[in-house]
């Protein structure tokens, strides 16, 4: 507590006055430090982000083929069922073509990634290089 220093009547007593200069020096440190920033928190980047529109086919559809896996675990090579070792030799056949055709896979949104990971692994130990990723629009 501060004490005055006079030597008058009131010699002893606590003092009345606030000392406001810490106050002021903070709060001028405040205000520049928001004046800095703020120009920096208003700068904005427009993103665009694609759109998945199901409806436009690829214009080369002979240099790819349709994966699709189902919820059940189900595999189809271009709307034909096939088991997982089929898979493999097929993705093997594949990375053999020269070019190499593209893989699109088409997965239910119900489905594991686990599932989703393990096909990619799959592809990529065969040599499979481009693989995309069909999407349907919101029901």
């Amino acid at each position: 507590m501060a004490m005055s220093s006079g030597a008058g009547a009131n010699s002893g007593a606590p003092m009345s006055e606030i000392n406001v200069t810490p106050l002021v020096d903070v709060m001028l440190v405040l205000l520049i430090i928001f004046m800095i920033t703020a120009p920096l928190a208003a700068h904005k980047i427009k993103v665009e982000l694609p759109t998945a529109n199901p409806s436009v086919q690829p214009a080369d559809k002979t240099g790819s083929v349709d994966l699709a896996v189902k919820n059940d675990g189900s595999l189809y090579w271009n709307d034909s069922k096939i088991t997982e070792n089929e898979m493999k030799a097929r993705f093997a056949v594949e990375a053999a073509k020269n070019p190499q055709p593209e893989i699109h896979l088409r997965a239910d949104r119900s489905i594991r990634f686990k599932e989703i990971s393990r096909i990619l692994s799959d592809a990529k130990q065969s040599g499979i290089i481009k693989i995309g990723f069909i999407t349907t629009g919101k029901n």
